[in-house]
């Protein structure tokens, strides 16, 4: 009896040890792994995919395309990114998104992924050589569970951002019905050409709550002293030919009267590479501005749509019907810059480097922007320590450039910062803010008394 009882104490024991060592060799790597933090999440796989998106976006709709179309697709591209990177690393809110992936996943895999899956979505003409840059990111990336969770929960990022989007007004037939007469919109020289995207003016925002919610009040009356000296301004200041302005002034004009999304782009990757910013910072940095940007459009057309107001070349050349005394007519009068196609009032260039100095002064935390701006126009580039210089000069640039009178530049500006304000203020804010408020809305970067 007791040798039967002894041999079971032996036996229990031992299958005792061996299970203890079996959980040992189980849990304990895996305990290990888990304290172990993930390895850092390279913030050039955003980068590279916001030059691949700038790529694709120009050259489906044309690099010189005037219109502000192509700050759209960049809103979505990045917001999706954003969304890949925030929603595995967890420190700042996701963009209209409550999805977390597992902490586990690579950034890099699920960056890559979402903006590839959103660029093939709208741009499926693109799929070829997309298709060969995504083989060719994930190749850097280690193959393993990081790897493939991370393109998992990019799909869902890209999946859920263009869900989002359905519906909200992209290519919707908007006619622009007001007959002409002095003060409206018209048809341009040299080619005359139609008001281009009417669509951006009803688009439903991303941040805004609406297409209007920043829409400024009308331009200048046509009998006001401030309508005649806009127009005096830029009969003068941006004609082609007899012209005043000193060189570095025709410069600037040219400097400005490309792409400013290819500009910004650009301008954002240079940023946050020298600034060594990580992945999620990147992200974030790129998306809020491009979506500030894109609601910037969106009020702009908006605001076109609604007031229709004329060109600098239509109320020159045709100054006899204003009814001003102070404004005479030219009707050979040109400008320096072909006047794109859609009204004067406001200024899109302005509107949207309003809304993006603004978001950027947020983001940063402070009105130093530190910002190499350069321009495929002139070959050079510029360097902006702050967003009130930047704007300053785009608002000089347009005037000097004659295709906008002062007040739309000015207006734009100022609606642009109310915009930056707002889309800091309801979008991409730390999940754990250090200060009580979250990041503030940033600072104003209009400047005040532009010069004429």
């Amino acid at each position: 009896m007791d040798t039967s009882r002894s041999r079971s104490r032996s036996v229990l024991g031992t299958l005792a040890a061996l299970l203890l060592l079996a959980l040992t060799a189980v849990a304990g790597p895996t305990a290990t792994a888990v304290r172990q933090p993930p390895p850092a999440a390279d913030p050039a796989a955003v980068r590279d995919w916001n030059a691949i998106a700038t790529d694709t976006i120009s050259t489906n709709l044309g690099p010189t395309r005037p219109s502000g179309q192509a700050v759209v697709w960049h809103g979505f591209v990045s917001a999706a990114v954003y969304n890949a990177v925030v929603g595995i690393q967890g420190r700042y809110a996701p963009y209209k998104w409550r999805a977390r992936g597992p902490s586990t996943a690579s950034p890099e895999a699920a960056a890559v992924t979402a903006a590839h899956h959103v660029l093939v979505a709208y741009f499926p003409a693109s799929r070829a050589p997309l298709d060969a840059a995504y083989a060719d990111s994930l190749a850097k990336i280690p193959d393993g569970t990081a790897k493939t969770q991370g393109v998992a929960f990019g799909a869902r990022a890209a999946d859920h951002l263009t869900a989002l989007r359905e519906g909200d007004g992209r290519f919707a037939t908007v006619e622009f019905t007001m007959p002409p007469a002095p003060g409206v919109w018209r048809p341009t020289p040299p080619a005359h050409l139609p008001f281009i995207d009417t669509w951006l003016g009803k688009l439903r925002p991303m941040v805004l709550t609406s297409p209007a919610q920043f829409r400024p009040g009308p331009p200048p009356a046509l009998p006001s002293a401030r309508y005649a000296q806009d127009v005096n301004e830029v009969k003068t200041m941006g004609a082609r030919t007899g012209s005043p302005r000193t060189p570095q002034q025709t410069e600037t004009a040219l400097f400005f009267g490309g792409s400013l999304v290819v500009q910004l782009q650009s301008a954002y990757r240079d940023y946050t590479a020298r600034h060594d910013l990580d992945i999620a910072d990147t992200a974030r940095l790129i998306a809020a501005a491009n979506a500030s940007a894109t609601d910037a459009v969106v009020t702009a057309w908006n605001t076109k749509l609604h007031y229709g107001f004329w060109r600098p070349i239509t109320a020159i050349q045709l100054a006899d019907t204003d009814g001003n005394p102070a404004t005479d007519p030219d009707p050979q009068w040109q400008p320096l810059l072909i006047t794109p196609p859609h009204p004067d009032y406001i200024s899109g260039h302005a509107t949207v480097a309003g809304a993006v100095t603004r978001t950027l002064t947020g983001i940063l935390g402070t009105a130093h922007l530190d910002l190499n701006v350069s321009s495929e126009a002139t070959g050079t580039t510029r360097h902006y320590d702050d967003g009130v210089r930047f704007n300053e000069d785009m608002i000089n640039a347009r005037v000097w450039a004659g295709i906008h009178f002062r007040t739309a530049d000015v207006t734009g500006c100022h609606a642009g910062n109310r915009i930056g304000a707002w889309t800091l203020t309801h979008s991409f804010q730390p999940l754990h803010p250090a200060r009580p408020h979250a990041t503030p809305p940033g600072r104003p970067t209009c400047p005040h008394g532009t010069a004429r």
